[in-house]
């Protein structure tokens, strides 16, 4: 049989190792689904609902795996429809290949029907590159160079291919002026800085009595480095969202998640501090690190655009995390004085209790939200993979859930999109059938799309080693976070005409479509509940009856952000009476004459 630009397409992503594809149908791109159907398996295809999920699931599979992530869509609107999962990969700086159908050449230019100007669409998200095929001998370059692109920059690619050129018999490049011959591979240098900066760096950390640590998606696979620099310097140290799993959070001096999603010790280890040591971290918050001029800084990052642009470093060094930090510990001098360490311990010490006190809060309007996530950490398997959308179900799983050694979690983190949770622990487990996956989301990122990626998991589950599979929904019938944003930093009241959500039987949806459901409205069954969904035989959505009114108090609460809040309550807020309970002397005891924190504005 004639090899078509499709076959063709589809051998050259085979050599380059891609075993997954996640995208959705059409005829745009019939000629390459033709050719994933002949090729009987070397490619897997992953049927999505909707083409957003599958450039999600590219991002994920790259974040959970190292490895490039593929998505593919028809033209027109199955184009149109990637953008928001590839600009998560973009903002996140995840390998993506995108590969997108498009109307015949010689219609183009015609204002034909579902003809998009797709290279201008893609310009911004794949800037790194983006090209159109017209003839079939430059295919192979296009595939070459789009992948190798993506691996080395870490950057999202597209490839634009007219429909018509995909059924073309493929005919490689000729040995003639104005063709090229491209070829299959790419390995990771080994990427770190000069020994003179490396000592520069030394003298900085050596100098400071009080180090504090950041840690982000950059220093995933740097883990046993980081905890040997730590314990030498005495450092305490906090983590990015995206940097979650870099540690533990057994060890005590792992302060937690840091930001508004994140906990006080690691505000005071950030205020406190006389030198800050950034590891993979694009952290986007200044007013959480240290003031300017208060600690010297040196930073670590395999991206140099991304060094001394939230805070002024002394040190900007270019390289591998795990490699530059190998490269550096001989050059520090092991801090005696353990003063600061024990400070940072401390402060840990006091926290944990403190989020088990308000997480076991009992309140009147449902579940305390904090209950599910301090629930889920004691039960959850070591080599789990957690992922979390947006939204106030953030907070909970930034500060509640404790990570293990062996874990794997993440979400949205540049672009903080809704709706990523369940494509990301349907990658996850399409990656690692193994493990158990479990998803955190809010309703409004069910009711936006993730609702309708249950039936893709209904689809799958079976072919999984080990079905364990959990989204567990807080069901409020209210987009929170949102609604507390306008509480404390607006100072309105609720407003409900764009807050209120109707109320969903999500665990029953799962039961209609072959999954297992549990609801839960009693705070005293929610660890019962997640009992029930480990042991369960098939994948499960565990829908919590959560109560919106717990807020997500951000470590460090200003004097501004209670006066905000205080008008919100003198305005009338619709649900002023529960505020009143669970909220008012959270928000406003951190800023009363004579709290240490009174004086911040």
């Amino acid at each position: 049989m004639t090899e078509t630009v499709g076959d063709f397409l589809i051998d050259r992503l085979h050599a380059w190792g891609v075993r997954r594809i996640y995208g959705y149908p059409g005829d745009g791109i019939n000629g390459v689904l033709g050719a994933l159907n002949r090729a009987k398996g070397k490619i897997e295809f992953i049927q999505v609902r909707h083409e957003e999920m599958a450039a999600f699931m590219a991002s994920a599979h790259a974040k959970f795996t190292g490895e490039l992530g593929v998505c593919l869509a028809t033209s027109g609107p199955g184009a149109s429809h990637l953008l928001t999962g590839l600009y998560d990969a973009r903002m996140d700086h995840m390998p993506v290949l995108a590969i997108a159908g498009q109307q015949a050449r010689a219609a183009l230019g015609g204002h034909y029907q579902q003809e998009l100007d797709l290279p201008s669409l893609f310009k911004d998200v794949a800037g790194a590159f983006v090209q159109q095929a017209s003839v079939p001998a430059q295919v192979r370059h296009l595939v070459d160079r789009a992948i190798r692109t993506a691996l080395s920059e870490r950057k999202v690619t597209a490839i634009i291919l007219p429909n018509d050129l995909q059924d073309l018999e493929y005919q490689g490049p000729g040995r003639r002026h104005g063709t090229l011959h491209s070829g299959v591979g790419f390995s990771a240098p080994k990427l770190v800085p000069y020994p003179s900066d490396l000592q520069r760096a030394a003298e900085v950390l050596n100098a400071g009595k009080k180090v504090a640590i950041l840690v982000g998606a950059g220093a995933l696979n740097a883990t046993d480095e980081v905890i040997a620099i730590a314990e030498k310097l005495g450092a305490g140290v906090a983590k990015a969202l995206l940097g979650k799993a870099v540690l533990p959070d057994d060890l005590p001096w792992v302060t937690g998640s840091i930001g508004l999603l994140g906990t006080k010790p690691s505000y005071d280890l950030m205020m406190q501090c006389d030198t800050l040591f950034m590891i993979g971290s694009g952290f986007p918050y200044s007013e959480f690190l240290p003031k300017e001029g208060h600690a010297r800084g040196v930073q670590i990052d395999i991206k140099a655009d991304m060094l001394s642009l939230r805070y002024p470093m002394e040190v900007n060094l270019v390289g591998d995390s795990a490699e530059t930090l190998r490269m550096l510990l001989p050059l520090l001098t092991e801090k005696t004085d353990r003063a600061w360490r024990k400070k940072i311990e401390g402060w840990t010490a006091e926290w944990w209790p403190t989020l088990e006190k308000r997480a076991l809060q009992l309140t009147d309007g449902g579940v305390n939200p904090q209950r599910t996530v301090w629930e889920l950490s004691p039960r959850v398997p070591a080599n789990a993979i957690v992922t979390s959308d947006s939204g106030s179900c953030a907070n909970w799983y930034a500060r509640d859930l404790k990570v293990q050694r062996g874990m794997q979690c993440s979400l949205s983190g540049g672009l903080a999109s809704m709706g990523a949770a369940v494509p990301y622990a349907i990658a996850a487990k399409f990656a690692f059938p193994e493990r158990t996956v479990i998803a955190l989301v809010g309703d409004g990122a069910m009711q936006m799309n993730n609702m309708a990626e249950l039936i893709t998991v209904a689809k799958y589950w079976k072919q999984w080693a080990n079905p364990r599979w959990i989204c567990m929904v807080l069901n409020n019938q209210d987009l929170n976070q949102v609604t507390w944003e306008q509480r404390v930093m607006e100072g309105d009241p609720k407003f409900e005409a764009s807050q209120d959500i109707p109320s969903v039987p999500y665990h029953k949806f799962a039961e209609l479509i072959g999954l297992k459901g549990i609801y839960v409205d009693d705070a005293n069954r929610m660890g019962a509940a997640w009992d029930e969904a480990l042991a369960a035989d098939r994948p499960v959505v565990l829908e919590v009856k959560a109560d919106p009114n717990v807020p997500p108090l951000p470590p460090h609460i200003t004097l501004a952000q209670a006066k905000a809040f205080a008008s919100t309550l003198m305005k009338g807020d619709p649900n002023e009476g529960h505020i009143l309970l669970d909220a008012a002397k959270q928000v406003l005891s951190a800023v009363l004459p004579g709290h240490k924190d009174s004086k911040d504005k």
